[in-house]
């Protein structure tokens, strides 16, 4: 919001916005508070909405709740991280990142496997399961369908099928494209989701503005 009221105030460029599961609730937030600033959003596995079928989101939201339990799995990541580089990244190539490339597994064993960077995503879950029991917000999606676009998964709690035909039958016109490649919403952990992704998002940047300046 700073960088664009800011850094943009006076600067006669489209902005885009791309949001990635909780981003896209954070560019939709953005958007309904800088109309006159944001051209175009586009989400990415959206979580705009909990997921009250999901176990893995329950599982989370009673972990991030509790602080005895958000401090004893945070700790024991920490222990983790403290391990020989080669020793985190099998265990995390033989767990969460088996499909995903060396980088990806490197960042984690870096970045995340840390006591606060733990805590922190934790506490942003509870934060998120409070905020998006709320319904999202129909009569702004609708009135601005045309500047919006969204990506599904195939199996993914956090953005699930049921929001997709929902947005599909409450924003009827929207665009919303379902990705058949199985990349997950972990997407971005692989060169392949990457690569996918990228050029679904270029193509939609590049469709949106060829109807405009048609127009």
């Amino acid at each position: 919001m700073n960088f664009i009221e800011h850094e943009l105030q006076d600067a006669e460029v489209p902005i885009v916005l791309i949001g990635h599961s909780i981003g896209s609730y954070i560019s939709l937030d953005i958007f309904k508070r800088l109309q006159g600033k944001v051209t175009y959003c586009i989400f990415l596995y959206p979580f705009i909405a909990v997921n009250t079928k999901s176990s893995t989101q329950a599982f989370i939201k009673k972990i991030s709740a509790s602080r005895t339990l958000c401090t004893g799995l945070s700790s024991i990541v920490a222990i983790l991280g403290l391990l020989p580089g080669w020793i985190s990244r099998i265990l995390v190539k033989n767990s969460v990142g088996n499909s995903w490339c060396p980088s990806a597994v490197e960042a984690l064993c870096t970045h995340v496997l840390k006591y606060h960077t733990v805590q922190n995503m934790l506490y942003m879950a509870m934060t998120e399961f409070e905020k998006l029991h709320e319904e999202p917000d129909w009569s702004f999606m609708r009135e601005k369908k045309s500047q919006m676009a969204f990506l599904f998964g195939s199996d993914d709690h956090w953005g699930p099928l049921h929001l997709y035909e929902e947005i599909s039958s409450k924003v009827p016109g929207a665009v919303v494209a379902l990705e058949g490649g199985d990349y997950t919403h972990a997407f971005s952990c692989t060169d392949a989701g990457s690569l996918w992704v990228a050029q679904h998002v270029s193509t939609l940047i590049k469709n949106y503005f060829s109807k405009i300046n048609f127009e």
